[in-house]
């Protein structure tokens, strides 16, 4: 599913040049569910960025789904993130003024796999997925934190994404909801969903199958 051989990410400060990646390799299997730790600037999220083709690496590979990403052109980047990928952030990233379903709906706009109406019930039947269906008019304000954060999980299933990339998907929830973030989380996983994770918390990197932690742009273990 995915794998990344020898990757480095370089940024130039000044004359200097600080590697928010170095030398990093890393498989992750159809089907796994890995949690990448560690302190603020370890890499975690430049890592994850690159795996969700919102940033590209100065060298080294990067295969998803046997297919070579790393050098593609922006268009194909686009592509690739709308049909094989799912995102779910710390923030929810919802948009204010529309509802639950128009707010799933959105990574459709984007392609032309669903028609209008159907569009509209398969966004409902993601809704129904994340226990949210009879939540669909709402708006984001009228959604407590952990419901903001399932209607964000449903939008990014709307494509069937074979991967899911979370970033701190419970920073921002209670102990509560995000026990019911991450039940969620293991049942996507059980369906054969693929989710990487970045998180700085312990009890919820122990839902994963493995961890991985990184230091100075290294994975450390």
């Amino acid at each position: 599913m995915i794998n990344i051989q020898n990757m480095f990410k370089t940024y130039r400060m000044g004359e200097n040049a600080v590697h928010a990646l170095d030398g990093v390799s890393l498989t992750i299997g159809n089907g796994d569910f890995v949690a990448v730790m560690g302190a603020s600037g370890s890499g975690k999220s430049t890592l994850l960025n690159i795996l969700g083709c919102l940033d590209t690496p100065t060298s080294g590979t990067y295969l998803l789904d046997g297919v070579e990403v790393s050098r593609m052109s922006r268009a194909q980047l686009a592509r690739i993130r709308n049909q094989k990928l799912g995102f779910v952030f710390q923030n929810f990233n919802l948009l204010s003024r529309t509802s639950a379903l128009e707010n799933v709906e959105l990574p459709t706009f984007y392609n032309r796999r669903f028609p209008g109406r159907e569009r509209r019930a398969h966004a409902s039947r993601m809704l129904e997925r994340v226990g949210l269906g009879n939540r669909a008019d709402h708006t984001p304000a009228q959604l407590s934190g952990g419901q903001q954060q399932r209607v964000a999980i449903a939008r990014a299933l709307m494509n069937s994404p074979p991967v899911i990339l979370a970033d701190e998907p419970t920073g921002n929830l209670d102990t509560r909801s995000s026990v019911e973030i991450m039940t969620l989380f293991k049942q996507l996983n059980q369906e054969g969903i693929t989710i990487v994770m970045v998180t700085h918390e312990e009890d919820i990197a122990a839902c994963a199958k493995r961890r991985i932690l990184m230091r100075d742009g290294q994975i450390v273990t």
